[in-house]
């Protein structure tokens, strides 16, 4: 029988007691994942508009690489700059933590962004939300059974399944269609499943090591990673202007801030009480890439309300037990 290992990590910079307690709490888990996803959703469309800025076509899979990969490595610059200042003392990896930050980047910004962003050039925005929500289920599987993080229970899959139920209907178009292509939305949906078992290795590796400083540094490695393949294959980037550069800046941020926070959440709490709240992600991208993209008549506003309504209650199912209130850890 599948079991789970009780004892959570904890980040090497976290405080004991009061500290702690804000990202176990219902209210701290609520308040930063919904801002990591809002984030997050928000990437949807700032790639296809980004593509556009930096004269990206959708077949040049080469200057994609290179567009994710200056997104990413500026992400990791500015959170070990920042935590730096903050801790007032360099943000540095162990020796020791080389093998597992390879290892984490490898499957959270290499694996999971090369197939990303080649996936995205060749579906709506609307499309790759949808894909993209698939990787909740993924996360609760992989955790349950391949880390045995947590127990796969009927609770979690009835969470999962009004969650996912959500994103089918604010995705779905007024025709009742949605279009799925093998280079577009197929390959985003394989970024999942690299996606998915990074949330699992991010609990596992920061029992070793702080969530903050991997976040980071794997944003760094990943990000020179996909810039040397983007360089490989003759990959360019030309800005049209300074609001290609502040694009590409609030994009590094979106990486920076809400993969950080992602990180520190996951590594206090089970894999399944943080990315249950996944769903609001592909919700929100859904939502403005109909108001940045002008994909208006894919997402109705009554839909929408119903979506985020089933989103909240798988959110709520899956983070309480019986006799609970809501909002309670279930584990």
């Amino acid at each position: 029988m599948t079991t789970r290992n009780h004892t959570q990590p904890q980040p090497s910079s976290a405080a004991p007691g009061k500290a702690s307690s804000v990202w176990t709490s219902s209210a701290g888990v609520f308040l930063f994942a919904t801002i990591s996803c809002f984030l997050w959703g928000s990437a949807f469309p700032c790639i296809k508009v980004g593509y556009g800025l930096f004269g990206i076509p959708g077949g040049d899979a080469a200057s994609q690489m290179l567009f994710a990969g200056t997104r990413f490595f500026l992400a990791g610059i500015g959170v070990i700059v920042t935590m730096s200042l903050i801790r007032r003392r360099p943000l540095l990896p162990k020796r020791t933590s080389w093998g597992r930050i390879v290892v984490l980047s490898l499957f959270q910004t290499t694996l999971q962004y090369l197939l990303f962003y080649y996936g995205m050039a060749h579906a709506s925005g609307v499309g790759g939300s949808i894909v993209e929500s698939t990787n909740t289920f993924f996360c609760v599987l992989i955790a349950a059974l391949v880390f045995h993080l947590e127990r796969l229970t009927p609770r979690k899959v009835l969470g999962c399944a009004l969650g996912f139920l959500g994103v089918l209907l604010v995705t779905v178009t007024g025709t009742g269609q949605m279009g799925f292509t093998l280079a577009g939305e197929g390959v985003v949906l394989v970024s999942t499943l690299a996606a998915a078992t990074s949330s699992s290795l991010i609990q596992v590796f920061s029992r070793k090591d702080d969530p903050v400083m991997m976040s980071g540094w794997q944003f760094v490695v990943g990000g020179l990673t996909l810039i040397a393949v983007g360089l490989a294959g003759g990959g360019r980037l030309q800005p049209s202007g300074p609001e290609a550069l502040v694009l590409l800046a609030y994009m590094a941020f979106i990486s920076a801030g809400a993969y950080t926070l992602w990180s520190v959440l996951l590594s206090h709490n089970p894999v399944s009480r943080v990315t249950i709240y996944g769903f609001a992600n592909p919700v929100f991208g859904v939502i403005l890439s109909a108001i940045i993209l002008g994909e208006a008549d894919a997402v109705s506003p009554l839909m929408a309300a119903v979506a985020l309504a089933l989103v909240a209650a798988g959110t709520i199912i899956v983070n309480m037990r019986r006799g609970d209130a809501p909002f309670v850890s279930s584990e």
